[in-house]
């Protein structure tokens, strides 16, 4: 496959930090399962690409309800914090458009599950909120 040549928006360090900051502020969120916090910097409509258990890809759109619902059901309600180390990847398109490649690993009740999933933000009004989830195996979730 060839390699795009240099194109989209070179991010300022500003801006980095910006993203940065975006996710250690909804990483803290996710921690606590503070799921309202969570959709607080969210667009909705919110676009969900994933993959289902049997193996067909799927898309939805969720409103803050559905996001609310199916995050806390998804998170449990333990008493104990979710970590999170994360590795990101943001991949600028425009000022206000950012597409965020995150390879993770998430503990909670001692045991550690690895993800990847990526993250479409975009900038209104001088913030930053998530529009689209990618990642693999919410299928089941999404009808």
């Amino acid at each position: 496959m060839p390699l795009l040549p240099d194109a989209g928006h070179i991010p300022t360090t500003e801006e980095l930090a910006e993203i940065d900051a975006w996710f250690a502020a909804y990483d803290g969120y996710s921690a606590r399962r503070e799921i309202e916090r969570m959709a607080d910097v969210a667009v909705f409509p919110l676009n969900l690409v994933s993959d289902d258990s049997q193996g067909n890809g799927a898309a939805a759109q969720w409103d803050r309800a559905r996001f609310v619902e199916t995050m806390t059901q998804v998170m449990g309600g333990g008493d104990e914090d979710i970590t999170f180390e994360s590795t990101r990847t943001p991949v600028f398109l425009s000022p206000a458009m950012v597409i965020v490649f995150t390879d993770s690993a998430m503990t909670a009740g001692g045991h550690t599950q690895r993800l990847r999933y990526a993250d479409i933000l975009i900038k209104r009004d001088g913030a930053w909120a998530f529009q689209t989830m990618l990642q693999g195996g919410w299928g089941d979730n999404l009808r």
